[in-house]
């Protein structure tokens, strides 16, 4: 296994964003479209609404007929047209939605009608032409591009694209991720441990943390330390998704035989990150595919999924916005920088007169999967020995909030 040098957050980022392909366009759903993202422009192909309907229950008339009362000569529903024709003196009960009867040219609201002995008096002022009554094209016209490509999918956009006769609509899929737990230390959460064993919290982090980007999760289970068996449960990973995710295996040591396996196998673009926690980040391709290798401390995988892996995969999946917003935040306590790496300190935010207050979650060791809990930023904390000031603004991000940052990347992610 080579020695890797060390990287700053910023180039890694960057490497692993322009080796995260887009993935191919497929016909899909539209029930299964929501939240992909649009690979083409769409076009109606025909008006909306296709013929001229009331848009208020009352009576269908001519608007510049002064006869009071005029008789009633039929009813017009939605879903069929009636027989039916709109003369002076005359006029036709219609309900929302339905066809406008021809020679009528306006709709009175029943609430400014009286009926009696089949006769309808108008109350109120006269109704101008057109009122009430929504035209052919009144919303959509034919040929008009109504989504344009890159336009992520919501109920709404699925419901235009229904209303236009669309069932299925070109998009970028979700990406299939395969999540591997490595360690011959690691047993499924159902077993009791053994000696010197702890239950697999890594891979059910990391496949909800897949799934609330947007992505497919597939469990590859855990993999023993031997060469062989991480090298088929990774190739199975490639052969079946779109990228892979590993957890634990990426330091030093004899056993760590994540690295040797990628070498191996595809090409290695860097193996150490400049971060606390984080350090032994490994990112590699194999077969174009992207292959996140990362550390075995439960709070290290979900940081670097969260600065790492959860863009790639935004990408891959056609978003425009993949990274999360940055904002300034005041300390509410004093936090102990760190004089080696710059660090990702887990906080709780709370607004504070246009501002965040920022307060620990407590001890920060990567093991802790409780300093994650409840925390809904990350300070960006430069290397430094002495101590950030309570008072003192810093930047953040915002983990529960949408991305609005494109690639590439405006981050300001701390190197020194």
């Amino acid at each position: 296994m080579r020695d890797y040098d060390i990287i700053e957050v910023d180039e890694a980022l960057d490497i692993v964003l322009q080796h995260a392909l887009r993935l191919t366009p497929q016909a899909m759903p539209l029930i299964e479209a929501l939240d992909c993202v649009l690979a083409q422009d769409v076009f109606a192909q025909e008006d909306l609404p296709p013929f001229p309907c009331s848009s208020k229950d009352g009576f269908a008339i001519i608007a510049a007929d002064t006869s009071n009362p005029r008789r009633l000569v039929g009813e017009q529903t939605a879903g069929y047209i009636a027989d039916l024709h709109v003369t002076l003196g005359t006029c036709v009960r219609i309900t929302t939605g339905a066809p406008l009867p021809p020679g009528a040219d306006a709709v009175i609201m029943v609430e400014y009608t009286q009926e009696a002995n089949g006769l309808i008096t108008m109350q109120g002022r006269p109704v101008p032409a057109g009122a009430d009554v929504r035209p052919v094209g009144q919303d959509i016209t034919r040929g008009q591009r109504v989504l344009e490509t890159e336009q992520r999918l919501g109920p709404q956009e699925i419901g235009l694209l229904a209303s236009l006769g669309y069932t299925t609509v070109l998009a970028y899929p979700r990406p299939r991720v395969a999540v591997l737990s490595t360690g011959d230390e690691i047993v499924e959460p159902d077993a009791q441990p053994g000696p010197g064993q702890i239950r697999d919290s890594n891979r059910y982090a990391l496949m909800a943390a897949v799934q609330r980007a947007g992505a497919i999760p597939v469990s590859l289970g855990i993999g023993q330390d031997r060469q062989d068996v991480l090298t088929d449960m990774i190739e199975t990973g490639l052969a079946t998704c779109d990228a892979v995710i590993t957890s634990g295996g990426v330091s030093m040591g004899e056993l760590d035989l994540i690295k040797p396996i990628l070498e191996g196998r595809g090409e290695v673009h860097f193996g150490r990150v400049n971060l606390k926690p984080g350090k032994p980040l490994t990112f590699a391709t194999v077969d174009r595919k992207p292959v996140f290798a990362l550390p075995g401390f439960p709070v290290s995988s979900l940081v670097s999924f969260e600065i790492f892996v959860r863009p790639a995969l935004r990408k891959m999946a056609g978003q425009r916005l993949i990274l999360r917003p940055q904002v300034p935040v005041t300390l509410a306590e004093s936090i102990q920088g760190d004089a080696g790496r710059p660090e990702f300190h887990r906080v709780t935010l709370t607004p504070d007169r246009g501002t965040y207050l920022a307060r620990t979650t407590g001890m920060q060791s990567s093991a802790r999967l409780l300093s994650m809990v409840g925390a809904n930023g990350v300070l960006c904390l430069p290397k430094q020995a002495t101590p950030f000031h309570a008072g003192t603004t810093v930047t953040a991000i915002l983990l529960e909030s949408p991305e609005t940052e494109p690639y590439p990347p405006r981050w300001a992610v701390p190197n020194a």
